[in-house]
C-alpha cells in the first residue's frame, strides 16, 4: 500500500504521550519524517522517536515551550535545518489548569492561554513563512468539544480551544492562496492517562453524554489527522471537524 505521506515533513507539537504520540506515529507510517516536540518529558518523547523510526519514517526530537515565540521560531529551524522543509504542523501541545471561574487565578489562566492558543499561534507563524515560500503546506489544530459546548470549570481551557477555532478561520483565510489549508480538529472524551484515572463514577456520568457510549482513543483522533495532512484532504480547509461520539450533537 502506498504511504500518502511519502517524502513529507511534519512537526507535531506535545507529541511525548497521548494524542500527539498517536499523531505522530500515524504521520510515520504514512511515510512522514517526524519532528517530536515536547517541554518537560525527555525520556516518553526519545521513545517516541524510536517508535517513529520503527514505523519506518525519520525523527527529530526537538524540546520547546511553545509558548514562547523564540522557541517556537527555533522548533521551526530546527526542523527545516535537519530535513530542509516543513509540509505539516500539527499544534497539540496543550496544558489544563482547571478551576472555577470566581476562584481561578490570573497565572493559571495566563498558562493556558499562552501554550493551547498563543503557542499554537507562534508555531503557525514560524511555519508559515516556509510554507509560502514552498507554496504547500498542512496546519491541523487539535481544538476540543468544549471549545464549542463549554465546560463549567474550564473557562481558561474552553476559551483557548474556541480561540482555536476563530484563529483556524483567519489562518485558512490568509493562507488559502499559497496552497496552505488550515483545519481543526475538536476531539470529545478521548482515552489517555487522564481519563484513565478517573473514578468509575466520574466516567459513568461522562459517557452518560455520549452517544457511542464510549471514549474515543488517541488513534482515531490521529487517523483524521493523517487525512487531513494528505492531498486527499487537498480541499478542505477552515473546517472544524468534531471527533466526539455525537456528544455535541446531544
Amino acid at each position: 500500500m502506498k504511504m500518502v505521506l511519502c517524502g513529507r515533513v511534519a512537526i507535531v507539537t506535545g507529541a511525548s504521550r497521548g494524542i500527539g504520540r498517536a499523531v505522530a506515529l500515524a504521520l510515520a507510517k504514512e511515510g512522514a519524517g517526524v519532528v517530536v516536540n515536547y517541554v518537560a518529558s525527555s525520556g516518553a518523547a526519545a521513545e517516541v522517536a524510536d517508535a517513529v523510526r520503527e514505523a519506518g519514517g525519520s525523527a527529530l526530537v526537538c524540546r520547546a515551550d511553545v509558548a514562547d515565540p523564540a522557541q517556537a521560531d527555533a522548533l521551526v529551524k530546527a526542523a527545516v535545518s535537519e530535513f530542509g522543509r516543513v509540509d505539516i504542523l500539527v499544534n497539540n501541545a496543550g496544558i489544563t489548569r482547571d478551576g472555577l471561574i470566581v476562584r481561578m487565578k490570573d497565572e493559571d489562566w495566563d498558562a493556558v492561554l499562552g501554550t493551547n492558543l498563543k503557542g499554537a499561534f507562534n508555531c503557525a507563524r514560524a511555519v508559515s513563512r516556509h510554507m509560502m515560500k514552498n507554496r504547500y503546506g498542512r496546519i491541523i489544530n487539535i481544538s476540543s468539544v468544549v471549545g464549542v459546548i463549554g465546560n463549567a470549570g474550564q473557562a481558561n481551557y474552553c476559551a483557548a480551544k474556541a480561540g482555536l477555532i476563530g484563529l483556524t478561520k483567519a489562518m485558512a483565510r490568509e493562507l488559502g492562496s499559497r496552497s496552505i489549508t488550515v483545519n481543526a480538529i475538536a476531539p470529545g472524551f478521548i482515552t489517555t492517562e487522564m481519563t484513565a484515572g478517573l473514578p468509575e463514577e466520574v466516567k459513568r456520568k461522562m459517557l452518560a453524554q455520549v452517544p457511542l457510549e464510549r471514549f474515543g482513543s488517541p488513534e482515531e483522533v490521529a487517523r483524521l489527522v493523517a487525512f487531513l495532512a494528505s492531498d486527499a484532504a487537498g480541499y478542505i480547509t477552515g473546517q472544524t471537524i468534531l471527533i466526539d461520539g455525537g456528544m455535541s450533537c446531544v
